[in-house]
């Protein structure tokens, strides 16, 4: 078991929950998954699977960021049940824009297991929730504590800041993960464990920031041992980045008359797994293997390679990728397995940002040169 260092535990015995939730009560945050203080006094309790959904938009994305995707998505699938139900390509439709796509097929996944194996609701139970597609450790303790009010241990990345800025802890993460979660066990209250989840991350967004945190407004101030040492912006201590790899590749953006399109789908697993793509080839297959061998793009003719490169950062390689552009007669068929999608179609398709940044550089007037060895 983590121990914590005595100076560093009394920091966290002078840390009060009821501080904390008294703060929470005057500054939570109103978002659109959540029940408020008052709420939850007159005994409602969040929905889990609005709690759920957030959650897992929530993981690597900002809350500004999900607002219009959560309002937009239990709009049209207001249950469990009525997502189990969908179609996958239309959830990975909803889903294009927020990134990590496998979270997308893995909701869809869970769904379909809470509607077959729990009838429709979820468990109260860590164990349980583990076992469903794309429920980890921190998403089954938030559901367990926000949505129904049982005591759990709920570290974010927020969290991971307030309290490894509470007691100095000086290991750098992912290693530190274990001492942080003993120190704030240490904490969670038996009564609203759910709010006082909540608090702790709502404290670390909003007033326990990465930079310039305003302590002053903290109600943990005094609790604080790296606010006494003035050393708040060192921690959480983090290892030292390392650079991500470049891989590069090339994009055909085949045009017809009237503005539509040729896209296919990528294969249902490994790297934007399932989604929409122009061809391509050069940089990834379907599951995440660089390909080196050329692809010959999908129709003859005098493509014209767009000056420049598009960028795109992913988690773990930087790609740059070249763009060539062919304009096709109207009545041209797509290739076996592509399909031709019209201007108004395009918004709806489930095009990742890589594509999205493809198109759009392909749709500019941008002097062309011609590629070599084609025109």
């Amino acid at each position: 078991m983590t121990t914590i260092p005595p100076r560093r535990n009394l920091s966290a015995k002078r840390a009060s929950a009821a501080d904390l939730l008294a703060w929470y009560e005057r500054h939570h945050r109103r978002l659109p998954w959540r029940l408020g203080p008052s709420d939850r006094a007159e005994g409602r309790l969040p929905d889990p699977y609005r709690v759920w959904i957030s959650e897992i938009m929530l993981q690597q994305t900002t809350v500004a960021a999900v607002g219009p995707y959560f309002d937009a998505f239990t709009r049209r699938w207001p249950t469990v049940e009525k997502l189990a139900e969908a179609d996958e390509a239309e959830v990975m439709q909803a889903w294009a824009g927020l990134g990590y796509y496998s979270r997308a097929r893995n909701l869809k996944a869970c769904a379909e297991r809470v509607a077959a194996d729990f009838g429709g609701r979820f468990p109260d139970d860590e164990r349980l929730l583990l076992s469903l597609p794309g429920i980890g450790p921190y998403t089954a303790a938030a559901i367990v504590a926000i949505a129904f009010n049982r005591r759990a241990v709920v570290v974010d990345g927020n969290v991971e800041r307030v309290v490894s800025r509470l007691l100095a802890i000086d290991t750098p993460l992912p290693e530190a993960k274990p001492e942080i979660r003993t120190a704030l066990d240490g904490l969670v209250p038996t009564d609203r464990p759910g709010e006082f989840a909540e608090a702790t991350m709502d404290l670390g967004a909003t007033i326990c920031t990465p930079t310039k945190p305003a302590c002053a407004l903290c109600p943990w101030m005094r609790a604080c041992a790296a606010a006494a040492e003035g050393t708040q912006e060192m921690f959480p201590v983090k290892p030292a980045k390392v650079e991500r790899p470049t891989r590069t590749g090339t994009a055909y953006v085949a045009l017809r008359p009237d503005g539509a399109v040729l896209l296919r789908r990528r294969p249902p697993r490994g790297l934007l797994g399932g989604m929409s793509e122009v061809p391509n080839f050069g940089w990834a297959s379907g599951r995440g293997r660089v390909v080196h061998a050329p692809e010959p793009p999908p129709f003859p003719g005098a493509w014209r390679r767009l000056n420049g490169t598009v960028e795109h950062v992913f988690t773990h390689f930087r790609l740059l990728m070249a763009v060539e552009r062919l304009s096709v007669p109207a009545m041209t068929a797509p290739p076996d397995g592509h399909w031709w999608s019209e201007p108004q179609a395009i918004a709806g398709e489930a095009l990742p940002t890589l594509m999205r940044k493809i198109l759009a550089a392909a749709v500019e007037t941008a002097p062309e040169k011609p590629t070599p060895g084609v025109d």
